[in-house]
């Protein structure tokens, strides 16, 4: 593993240097008073000069920073959802036997959170200005591998209904990318990665927090995995993408992560 990715980093890292470039482009702002800074000659040159510096009679008057506008504790009709509103739908979803009997990515009591997102209209409401507001609420409960997706009324602040399905699964979440490289580090299949995080560093790798992280799911397909993996798709596995906090990209995609049996496997080459 370490051979190849040596051979990969110099190329990924030239790539990701050139979108840092672009997006540099791409976000530049021109401020008031500097274009034609630059220019210089004769009492223009020198007028402008005054001007950017704050002095004479058409000076442009000291920029103000407005206070961002205090945020509401509940929206309307398609507006995002509040911070306030978004910790009430957790705090309702989670109410009941999930929160008591669930099961977290890291094994601990409770379900793992993985998103919360306004929920679109039911038949009939769609023209209605004083249709309820919903937001679904998803889950991923690790003690049996099922998502539940509860839909809360931001009005009542009750559950209207509750899907549980089986195979469903989603992209993972920050926490449960974290736990896959936990878990990675911790294995013999994380050799590799730690030995060129010390080679790109100079220190040890001990944490997912000395990583930036994405991930993806991965399901089994008959032939192109070991047997170890066959279960991924019915259990939560996700393939790993790392890369050292500022600095080059260390190539872990031959690698998954079972975050369901907390085991690692490393997929056949072809």
């Amino acid at each position: 593993m370490r051979e190849k990715v040596h051979r990969h980093l110099g190329k990924v890292l030239t790539g990701a240097a050139l979108a840092a470039v672009g997006t540099a482009a791409m976000v530049a702002i021109t401020l008031p008073g500097t274009a034609g800074a630059g220019e210089s000659g004769g009492a223009g040159g020198a007028t402008r000069a005054a001007r950017q510096a704050g002095q004479g009679p058409d000076a442009a008057p000291p920029g103000v920073v407005e206070r961002a506008p205090a945020e509401a504790e509940r929206g309307t009709g398609r507006d995002p959802l509040t911070d306030d509103e978004l910790g009430r739908v957790e705090k309702a979803a989670l109410a009941g036997r999930l929160s008591a009997l669930g099961e977290n990515v890291a094994g601990e009591r409770g379900p793992q959170r993985l998103s919360i997102d306004l929920a679109e209209p039911e038949a009939g409401e769609t023209d209605d200005p004083d249709a309820p507001r919903r937001a679904d609420v998803a889950f991923y409960d690790y003690k049996n591998d099922t998502l539940v997706t509860k839909t809360v009324n931001l009005g009542t602040g009750k559950v209207e209904r509750t899907t549980t399905q089986r195979g469903a699964q989603p992209p993972p979440s920050r926490a449960e990318n974290a736990e896959a490289a936990r878990l990675l580090i911790a294995s013999p299949l994380g050799a590799g990665l730690k030995a060129d995080y010390k080679d790109a560093t100079g220190k040890d790798l001990t944490s997912p927090d000395q990583l930036e992280l994405s991930g993806g799911i991965y399901r089994a397909a008959p032939g192109a995995q070991p047997a170890v993996l066959d279960a991924c798709g019915t259990h939560r596995c996700v393939r790993l993408f790392s890369k050292v906090r500022n600095g080059p990209w260390i190539d872990t995609r031959d690698l998954v992560i079972d975050l369901s049996a907390r085991t690692t496997a490393a997929l056949d080459r072809g």
